[in-house]
């Protein structure tokens, strides 16, 4: 494999990460019983909270120093510019009601499975029939047993490549393999991922 071809593979396995993960930031935000803090300094108090009242801790976490912590906290700031809006979104709303999300977790790994919807091009290559590598809009079940491997390796934080192939290797049983029919051994793509959503 050329340099070229390392560094495309590494770029579409980067991709497939973030596009899972938007998605499952997505999912589990529907799963809210009560609405995660909304202020930027509701934020920081409950961030702060879960850094066991350390602002110098919140302060590594957001990547801002302990004053702007501070002066969020006390309200003498309310409007974070965009960078530091969207880290206290993300970082509040993976830290909210993590029983909620534990159980749907759990449910998916033992027995609901995941429906992945996408859009992205998948197939055999060069296999000369209507499998062959093509973008494709799809909603596929994956089983408990694919669930609990991909979000565990989320939850491990496997690298790019590894959290890519869980994703594709699901999608490709499901899809293509079920049944048998000699395709188990063959290699299926699943690249140019456009679109990834999740569903518990």
């Amino acid at each position: 494999m050329t340099e070229e071809e390392k560094a495309e593979k590494a770029a579409q396995a980067a991709n497939t990460r973030a596009r899972f993960m938007e998605g499952l930031a997505r999912v589990e935000r529907t799963l809210f019983t009560r609405p995660a803090p909304k202020s930027a300094r509701a934020q920081m108090k409950f961030l702060r909270t879960r850094e066991r009242g350390s602002t110098k801790s919140l302060a590594a976490r957001l990547g801002v120093s302990r004053k702007t912590v501070q002066r969020y906290l006390s309200g003498a700031s309310s409007k974070p510019n965009r960078r530091l809006r969207e880290a206290l979104v993300q970082e509040t709303e993976s830290e909210w009601q993590p029983q909620v999300k534990a159980q749907a977790r759990q449910h998916a790994s033992t027995s609901g499975g995941l429906v992945i919807s996408f859009r992205a091009t998948l197939g055999f290559t060069a296999n000369g029939s209507s499998d062959d590598g093509r973008v494709r809009d799809l909603s596929i079940a994956v089983s408990p047993s694919h669930a609990a491997l991909i979000l565990a390796a989320q939850e491990d934080g496997a690298t790019d490549a590894a959290l890519h192939d869980a994703v594709a290797e699901a999608i490709a049983d499901a899809y293509f393999r079920q049944g048998g029919g000699g395709r188990a051994n063959l290699k299926v793509n699943f690249t140019d991922v456009q679109r990834l959503d999740i569903a518990f």
